[in-house]
């Protein structure tokens, strides 16, 4: 289960820290010594409020300070101040790298992961299936009630199933529970650990959390460093922003407020978006089933990294196509010379993304929206106040649909956006074809959608897969609940003067992305 959307005192803490980095980086002379001082201001007092001791709670705010200024994460045996060994030049020009999702193990609570026990629910039946049921006799009636022996417990759940009175619960590690990969395991004292090669930066652990031990690396300190040096920095902002920084905070009070930051403009991902959904449709329509049995869709990281890694063989059968990030950040580049791009979005794996030689060289730096919402705390921008900007919207409704997955958690049906805007696309432009699609929502599902396509269960699909189950909407870096951003993206799509890819303004531009037409090119930006 995620947290996500709900305003826990981790989130506050988060975010917190991301406007007090960011009230930091904009002071004009910043005295790095300074720094000892955020745990204390966001920590105050004498008594821990969540932990058992307030110096634990101010040392765990400590690194994420650091993390949150780009830093790596330490290990738990080394002792040093917060601003140890960093000074401005070297910190301005930290290389961004992996890994982007980090446990600080001394906020890790050590959860017990895959087991079963009693709960004070039991009522000491009469029946006792659940020790009738249990194939290595693990369970007994101590006192009048059931319980488990560890030692013997196979761990098989069949207890669980037959209880009566739902009074046997199965532990396990929120974090692991929630990762698609099954990156998550414990190290020798019982904390959480993660495998790298394993791990794909969805951050879905992150929400997962309950103890908040789990933190992304940022930006934010470099960005603003980038912005106060003179650079013309441009923002794209993905389709999921709809809503997130509140109902009466429109696109072009957003745009305003961004400009206020200190951006020099701010394009809408949608365009790349549209360009994104054209070509992937164009490329099945090409190969599929004539070379391919199968086309998957790339725009999600996490999703086609997954893919790559489990399933080596379907390497061809991912889509090519550039994401929405990057179409759009390759626009700028064009239409702003010497410019630096940064990807404003609700993803931890657009950081990971923006890593890969072919990727960054076009997008510079990348926020989450809640990093972002820290810049906006820090210079005491309110967003309802803000007087509009001019329109920032080049996308169609298809584009904007892209923050939202197939089926959403929410009460209401709503057909799927992402993976249905490529069809439509490629329906529009192949009129008689028929495109079956399937679409998955969170990793474990895309996985499962993968093993039927092994199994040859869907020859012939245009396959859609997202790593956080919800879509976009329910990225990392997100602000607002799922159900709540889902719905406002929807209104904003239906706005859109026009709904399909294919007829977006930008369409034809398409064909003329090969590098050597790109230097030549400029986009028209209304």
């Amino acid at each position: 289960m995620s947290l996500k959307g709900i305003f826990t005192a981790i989130a506050k803490v988060r975010r917190d820290v991301f406007t007090e980095v960011a009230r930091f980086a904009y002071e004009d002379s910043p005295n790095y010594n300074t720094l000892e001082e955020i745990p204390y201001k966001i920590v105050p007092g004498e008594i821990a409020s969540h932990r058992e001791s307030i110096f634990l709670e101010r040392a765990i705010v400590g690194e994420r300070i650091r993390l949150a200024m780009g830093l790596p994460l330490r290990r738990i045996s080394e002792h040093a101040p917060i601003p140890a060994g960093i000074d401005e030049k070297s910190l301005t020009n930290t290389i961004y790298k992996p890994p982007f999702v980090n446990i600080i193990k001394f906020a890790c609570n050590s959860c017990p992961d895959n087991v079963y026990k009693t709960t004070d629910i039991c009522r000491g039946c009469l029946a006792r299936p659940c020790v009738e049921v249990c194939p290595k006799k693990a369970v007994s009636m101590v006192n009048g009630k059931s319980f488990i022996d560890q030692d013997l417990c196979i761990k098989c759940g069949r207890c669980k199933a037959v209880c009566p009175y739902d009074a046997i619960a199965k532990l396990e590690r929120p974090c692991a529970r929630a990762c698609g990969m099954d990156a998550i395991t414990s190290d020798k004292y019982g904390r959480a650990e993660i495998d790298y090669d394993k791990c794909v930066s969805c951050g879905v652990c992150i929400s997962s959390c309950p103890f908040g031990a789990i933190a992304d690396k940022s930006q934010i300190f470099q960005l603003i460093n980038e912005i106060k040096s003179g650079s013309r920095v441009i923002a794209e902002i993905a389709p999921a922003f709809a809503g997130q920084f509140g109902p009466k905070v429109t696109p072009e009070k957003l745009k305003a407020a961004l400009l206020e930051l200190g951006f020099f403009d701010v394009v809408e991902v949608a365009i790349g978006a549209d360009l994104c959904t054209i070509e992937e449709a164009e490329d099945y329509m090409k190969n599929v089933p004539e070379k391919l049995d199968f086309m998957a869709t790339s725009c999600c990281p996490s999703w086609s990294v997954m893919a790559k890694k489990l399933f080596p063989e379907f390497a061809d059968n991912i889509s090519m196509a550039m994401t929405p990030m990057v179409f759009t950040a390759r626009f700028i580049k064009q239409r702003y010379k010497d410019s630096k791009v940064v990807f404003i979005g609700p993803c931890v794996s657009k950081k990971l993304e923006a890593t890969r030689k072919t990727v960054k060289s076009h997008v510079d730096y990348v926020l989450t929206f809640e990093e972002v919402m820290g810049m906006f705390e820090a210079k005491n921008i309110v967003l309802e106040e803000m007087e509009p900007a001019d329109n920032m919207s080049f996308g169609t409704g298809a584009g904007r649909g892209f923050a939202v997955s197939a089926y959403c958690r929410c009460s209401f049906q709503f057909a799927g956006q992402q993976y249905r805007a490529a069809a439509a696309a490629a329906e529009k432009a192949f009129p008689n074809r028929e495109i079956p699609i399937d679409q998955a929502d969170g990793l474990k599902e895309c996985r499962n959608m993968l093993m039927l396509a092994k199994a040859g269960k869907r020859n012939g699909y245009l396959l859609e897969g997202m790593a956080c189950p919800g879509g976009c909407v329910a990225g990392t870096g997100t602000i607002q609940p799922v159900n709540k951003s889902t719905a406002t993206v929807n209104n904003y799509k239906k706005k859109a003067e026009k709904q399909v890819a294919n007829e977006s303004k930008y369409a034809e531009m398409l064909s003329k992305l090969d590098e050597s037409w790109f230097d030549e090119w400029e986009l028209e930006v209304e």
